[in-house]
Order: C-alpha cells, then sequence, then structure tokens
C-alpha cells in the first residue's frame, strides 16, 4: 500500500474517499512507517486507540459521508493539549496525566472525522521559541539537523514539514506558532485570540494563549482553524466573531513594514527578507514604512516585565520542584516572582497605551509584513546563550498576542545557506481570514515545495470555505468600482470578489429621475445576462449599507450564470414603467460609456 507521506489535506481526502473501508489498513500503515526514535513524537497511536477512533465513525460516515470531511485524516497534537484517554506532559514527565476529555478543539475536528495518530514534543511548558527545551530532546530542524527547529511547537511544525501528517495542532503565545513555521518552510496560522477554544489547553499563559495551525498550505490551515474554531461557553476567554472585518485583502495591498529592523548581524537572513519585499511588490503590493518603535517595545514586556509572572501563575507548585523541571524554564518562569501586583498594574498600563498606538498604525494599511524571525541559530550555539538567542527570535511575534492581532506566517525565498526564511503578514483581530485570502495569492506567486516534503507546490482545487461572517452581494451599477456609490461599500471593508453576470433571465432598466444615475435590474422570461460584480461585505456593516439604499431600489436574491444565488439589488416594478430599457447593453458600464460618448 503506498504511503501519504508528503500530501496536503485535498490529496488525503481523495485518497480516503476512493478506500474509505480501507482505512484502518490505510493508516496503520502510515503509522507503522513513523518512528519513536524520531523525538518530534512523544505518543503514537497505537492499533487499539487507532482502531477505536476508526470504528466509532465508520458507520456514520457511511451513512452520511458529507458530514464528515475529514474523515480518516491523520493529525498530529503538541503534548500541552488533551486528547482524551491519551497522556499529556507538557514536555514535563512529573505533570503528566491522562486527558478524560478530549480539549473542544480536538473534540470539534474529531467530530469532523479527523484522527489523532500522535502527539508532539515541545519547549517545556510551552516556555521558548526554539525546540531544545524538552526532556526528550531538542527537535532539530527538517532542513539542516544542526539548526533549532524553532518552538515552542517544535515536534508540530516537524511532523507537518516533513509530511508525515497533513496538518498539526500548535499553540501560540510569543510566536510558538509562527516561528517554527519559519524555520521550517511551512504555514503557521495564528487566529485571533478566543477564536479557537482553550478549553483543555494546559495554558502558558491564559490572556495570551491561542491553538496555532501548521499546515502545508494556507488553504489547509485556514479550514482546519475554521473546523475546530467558534465559541466555548466553558473557556472564559472565548470570543465570539463580531463579522466585522473585510474577507479579503485587495489585489494591489498597502502593507506596512518596520522602517528599521533587526537582524543581529544575520545577514542572509536581511537578504532573504530583501528578496521576499521583491516578491511584494512584484505582486503588486506597495510596502509603506512605519515607526516600529512601539511594536519592540511592546514585544520586549512579554518576558522582561511582570508579564512573566502570568507563567508562574500557570506552572503553580511545580515551580517549587525545580529538578524536575527544564532549568532554562525554571529560571524564566520563576523570574516571576520577582514582581508585584503593582508592577503587574502597571505593565496592563503599558501594554495598553502600546496596543493603542500599534492599532493606529494598522488602521491605515492593509497588513504588517515582518520577517517571522530576525535570526536562525545552531543546536550548538544555543547552548552558549539560550535566553538570549529565544528573545532574537521573538523580535517579530512577541508583541502580537499581548496588541490582539492575527497572524499568518507564510513560506518567503530561502536564504542563501538552504535555511528557510519566512514572513508573516499581522493584522488586527478577526482578520484572519482576509490575511488567508493574501496567502494564498503568496502561496502561488511563489511556489515554494511544501515544506521538507520536496514535493512541489501546486494550486488549490477550491478557494477558503465559504464565509459565515461575510454576505456576497451583487451589485450592477452605482456601486461598481469606480462609480460614484463604491465608497458605501469600500467604507464598511467591504472586498471585491469577481465581475461575473445574472444567469440570461434580467432585464436592466435606466431609472428616471435618479442621482446618482442609477439602474433597475428584473427578473423577466425574456432577457439577458447582465454584468455585475460580487462583493463580500461584513455582515456586522451589511445593515448599515442596505440602509442606505433609497427607493425603488431593495436588497432580494439574485440568479448568476453558473446557478449560483447571491443577494443583489432588485427594483420595484412600480419604477420601470418610465425607465428606459437597457438591457441590449447588458451591462450599466456599458451604458455610461454610451451616454458619455454622446457629449463628445
Amino acid at each position: 500500500m503506498a504511503l501519504m507521506t508528503g500530501k496536503t489535506l485535498a490529496a488525503w481526502q481523495q485518497r480516503i474517499r476512493q478506500e474509505s473501508e480501507s482505512v484502518y489498513s490505510l493508516l496503520k500503515a502510515h503509522i507503522d512507517a513513523l518512528s519513536l526514535e524520531d523525538n518530534a513524537w512523544l505518543v503514537i497511536a497505537s492499533d487499539a486507540q487507532l482502531q477505536a477512533q476508526i470504528t466509532a465513525l465508520l458507520p456514520l460516515y457511511r451513512n452520511n459521508p458529507d458530514a464528515f470531511p475529514l474523515f480518516g485524516v491523520p493529525f498530529a497534537v503538541k503534548d500541552n493539549v488533551d486528547v482524551a484517554g491519551w497522556p499529556t506532559t507538557a514536555a514535563c514527565p512529573a505533570l503528566e496525566f491522562i486527558a478524560e476529555r478530549d480539549a473542544t478543539a480536538v473534540a470539534r475536528l474529531k467530530a469532523a472525522g479527523a484522527i489523532v495518530i500522535g502527539k508532539t514534543n515541545l519547549d517545556q511548558f510551552a516556555t521558548g521559541l526554539v525546540g531544545t527545551r524538552s526532556p526528550y530532546g531538542a527537535v532539530p530542524n527538517t532542513f539542516d539537523p544542526a539548526y533549532v527547529s524553532g518552538g515552542s511547537s517544535s515536534g508540530s511544525a516537524s511532523v507537518v514539514a516533513r509530511g508525515l501528517v497533513p496538518f498539526a495542532f500548535g499553540t501560540d503565545t510569543a510566536g510558538s506558532g509562527r516561528v517554527p513555521a519559519g524555520f521550517n518552510n511551512i504555514v503557521g496560522l495564528k487566529p485571533t485570540k478566543g477564536w479557537l477554544s482553550a478549553t483543555g489547553v494546559l495554558p502558558a499563559c491564559r490572556l495570551n494563549d491561542t491553538l496555532s495551525v501548521f499546515a502545508l498550505t494556507v488553504e489547509d490551515a485556514f479550514y482546519i482553524a475554521t473546523l475546530a474554531g467558534g465559541a466555548d461557553s466553558e473557556d472564559a476567554y472565548s470570543r465570539v466573531n463580531p463579522a466585522t472585518a473585510p474577507a479579503a485583502i485587495p489585489q494591489n495591498p498597502v502593507f506596512a513594514i518596520p522602517a528599521e529592523l533587526r537582524f543581529f548581524g544575520d545577514a542572509q537572513a536581511e537578504a532573504a527578507w530583501l528578496k521576499a519585499l521583491e516578491a511584494l511588490r512584484a505582486g503588486g503590493a506597495t510596502l509603506q514604512p512605519i515607526d516600529f518603535s512601539p511594536f519592540y517595545q511592546l514585544a520586549e514586556q512579554l518576558y522582561q516585565g511582570p508579564w512573566v509572572a502570568e507563567r508562574t501563575a500557570s506552572v503553580g507548585e511545580m515551580l517549587q520542584h525545580p529538578e524536575q523541571m527544564d532549568p532554562t524554564v525554571h529560571t524564566i518562569i520563576s523570574a516571576g516572582l520577582n514582581y508585584s501586583a503593582v508592577d503587574a498594574f502597571n505593565a496592563e498600563y503599558l501594554r495598553a497605551e502600546l496596543t493603542q498606538k500599534i492599532q493606529r498604525a494598522l488602521s491605515e494599511v492593509d497588513a504588517l509584513v515582518v520577517p517571522t524571525s530576525p535570526t536562525i541559530h545552531t543546536l550548538e550555539e544555543m547552548k552558549q546563550e539560550p535566553i538570549l538567542f529565544n528573545s532574537q527570535f521573538g523580535t517579530y511575534t512577541n508583541f502580537t498576542n499581548l496588541a490582539d492581532l492575527c497572524a499568518l506566517a507564510l513560506p518567503a525565498p530561502f536564504r542563501a545557506d538552504g535555511l528557510p526564511a519566512g514572513i508573516t503578514l499581522i493584522a488586527p483581530a478577526w482578520h484572519d481570514r482576509a490575511l488567508a485570502d493574501f496567502g494564498l495569492r503568496w502561496q502561488q506567486q511563489l511556489a515554494l515545495p511544501l515544506g521538507a516534503t520536496g514535493q512541489p507546490f501546486t494550486p488549490p482545487a477550491m478557494a477558503l470555505p465559504v464565509s459565515q461572517h461575510h454576505v456576497r452581494v451583487a451589485v450592477v451599477g452605482a456601486h461598481l468600482r469606480g462609480m460614484p456609490l463604491n465608497f458605501q461599500l469600500t467604507s464598511r471593508d467591504a472586498a471585491f470578489v469577481e465581475a461575473t453576470e445574472t444567469a440570461p433571465c434580467y432585464r436592466l432598466y435606466a431609472l428616471a429621475n435618479t442621482t446618482p444615475p442609477k439602474p433597475g435590474i428584473a427578473r423577466q422570461a425574456q432577457g439577458a445576462a447582465i454584468a455585475v460584480e460580487l462583493w463580500d461585505i461584513p455582515l456586522a456593516r451589511f445593515g448599515e449599507f442596505v440602509a442606505e439604499i433609497p427607493a425603488p431600489l431593495g436588497i432580494g436574491s439574485l440568479e448568476l450564470a453558473d446557478g449560483r444565488w447571491v443577494k443583489g439589488f432588485i427594483c420595484e416594478p412600480a419604477a420601470l414603467h418610465d425607465a428606459t430599457d437597457i438591457t441590449e447593453f447588458k451591462g450599466w458600464r456599458n451604458w455610461i460609456a454610451r451616454q458619455e460618448s454622446k457629449h463628445v
């Protein structure tokens, strides 16, 4: 049986659809090829654990396969996230316990049919960006084992980069879902805090933790986050998406970049960054340097001030047993005892002030782009400066959760020495989908091989899943791009999707006495395909948009040429009596161009 190493989610889904009755044999062969001597893994599913998951799912899948989009697809879970019946250690053997239930996000993926095949190594208590602070051994870089893999989600990133699973859960407090992605040429999605439930996740810093998703492609990472995410009443820090953010980043975006960057003497990292900037410009982006001092200052707060005490609170009693902890981790976390409650409140005031400056800077651009890490080090170098070099890795990641931002780490042009050097897009909370939209385009533009698999990148078979937080609207007249009322869409963060046509059963009219001139569209037995534009409007802004629509127009449903139905402009029949039938022009632009030509 051919193994599925190196395959994306779509390839796994296709294979399993063809061989659903043989899914146990397929996964057993896949697991048998794994090795516990590979210290990216802490636990690999036993035959009994594999069989139990499949036995529970297979009858349900036979009855309703569409309800189980991930049926049989294997994934890995960082070992600070609970899987029912499996040990959780957070890379601290003295802490080990058997989880009684799945973490909420794990349960949601299992409910979609996914199969947990292993738990992965990490920097102890998720404290580190290096992948070396584990009693189970350092996880090496997948491109050069002399170098670090990045952490703390080192094992999850490693098994995804090598194609042992198509996706895996990590966690991210200071950059643990991004730095390992950058060091291993994969995608790391650091979602908005509260989108993915933290129930069943052993906290590092409850205020700043989030689950993260690693995958070989952007579409896989975002799809998995969509299935795993959602409000959870058991998680006090869970949040409901307010449906105010844009669905996409414009085709010609404006990206902020730091006016002054720090690479700590790593000329190859700097050269790779300059190549990434060239690629961004070639893809149509405008790069706008900004003052980065508030970002740097906030990044420093996470470990160099009272915020470290949140880790102290999470570790609790274990701190009294330093012999059972990684020495570097113990040194870092015990430093939290040096701060008072007054220090903590003052740190929060500073965080709020810096966050306000950061949010103001980002409000003027489509996103921020930074190097995922400014440098990389070997395992031997990390032994010499374990804390200093770790802090360098967090230069462009530490501030993100403190400032309530979302982020997407992406593969980018490699360093001259053959090591990966990723970039990260960062935006305000709930812009996750917009970042993913750009990430899709970026991966297609660069077409880098997938992770460390050597497999070529192929364009995705499908776009991002349909958004529940946006309304797709067809506009036909004054709201088209370049027309006088288009601002009513763009000012509400609506995103252009595509230009298309209606089904061939509509008639188009130029309405009388409207300012600016507006058309009316009506479904009739004899008609034509009329040119329209599709826009995605944030759901929470849709009511504002509709409120500005004057009589005799309104919003109803329109049929498109390909059979889709979307919301769109309709017109009261009474207003068509004195309107001019312009159906023959098959679109408002053509009619306007004709009118303008008459006045030349």
